[in-house]
């Protein structure tokens, strides 16, 4: 009968690994709203619109709502993540709604919320770890035929903590939805604005008017996150515009523009609809 005999060394390494394997607590993430599979929102209002508070703190996420089944309306996405660290020195969680990308700020205790406003018909979610091998994806569809589509969508996400930036519109039309003025004679409307961490903000139009439109974003102001000695210098601003959504001819633009100052304002996109 033969032995394999191992090196101390490399018995001591695999030994080692064991451990690590054992007591190593891989973050779970789990999702309590919105929920996956077929839903009928009836009763949910078109859009989502909270109270807003100045100057920056926190992220307004709003409280949970009920549909007439009782279920998660899913105006808000809600969960928590099991494991996870609360340094702020790492890569901020992910959050991933219809393809767009954002940064997710995640409570010390794994929690975390968000304000969205989802459109009618077909929508995924996904949540993921910083080191991007742990997450969560849901893909549910709403059957409320009552609720309008979207033909334009403009989605403001920023990559620092503790930090308020704010979306402008300009419509051809001539109409400026902003946090001052949120809804538009047009039918546009500031439906979600978060006043800290990091968004999103969002702009959501039924019937666009053609013609040439204006998006700015503006460094209301900046802060530093806990444990931080210093702001961050330089924060990223992402601005999504979507177009048609949820038809053949959806399409999915995405600008980054660096912002280092409050009170500096960028015209990110000026495009002309249709």
């Amino acid at each position: 009968m033969s032995r394999l005999v191992l090196p101390l060394f490399l018995a001591r390494h695999l030994a080692w690994c064991a451990l690590l394997a054992a007591t190593a607590a891989p973050a779970q993430v789990t999702l309590d709203a919105p929920r996956g599979g077929w839903r009928h929102s009836g009763g949910e209002p078109a859009q989502h619109m909270q109270d807003v508070h100045y100057p920056a703190s926190r992220v307004n996420a709003g409280g949970a709502r009920s549909g007439e089944d009782g279920g998660e309306l899913g105006v808000a996405i809600r969960g928590r993540i099991a494991g996870a660290t609360a340094a702020k020195t790492m890569q901020p969680h992910l959050l991933v709604v219809n393809g767009v990308a954002m940064p997710l700020s995640v409570n010390p205790d794994g929690s975390f919320a968000r304000p969205y406003s989802f459109p009618p018909g077909a929508s995924s979610l996904e949540v993921r770890t910083p080191d991007r091998k742990q997450g969560r994806r849901v893909n549910f569809y709403d059957a409320n035929l009552a609720r309008q589509r979207v033909g334009l969508r403009i989605v403001l996400s920023w990559d620092s903590d503790m930090t308020d930036i704010d979306l402008h519109v300009i419509s051809p039309d001539g109409q400026h939805v902003f946090f001052g003025e949120r809804l538009g004679k047009n039918g546009g409307a500031l439906d979600v604005d978060v006043t800290g961490g990091y968004g999103p903000e969002i702009y959501a139009i039924p019937s666009p008017p053609h013609g040439n439109w204006q998006v700015y974003v503006n460094y209301f102001g900046g802060g530093m996150a806990d444990g931080q000695a210093e702001a961050q210098e330089i924060t990223i601003a992402q601005v999504a515009i979507i177009t048609r959504e949820g038809t053949p001819d959806e399409k999915l633009q995405v600008f980054r523009v660096p912002l280092r100052r409050p009170g500096e304002l960028t015209l990110v996109k000026s495009f002309v609809f249709p």
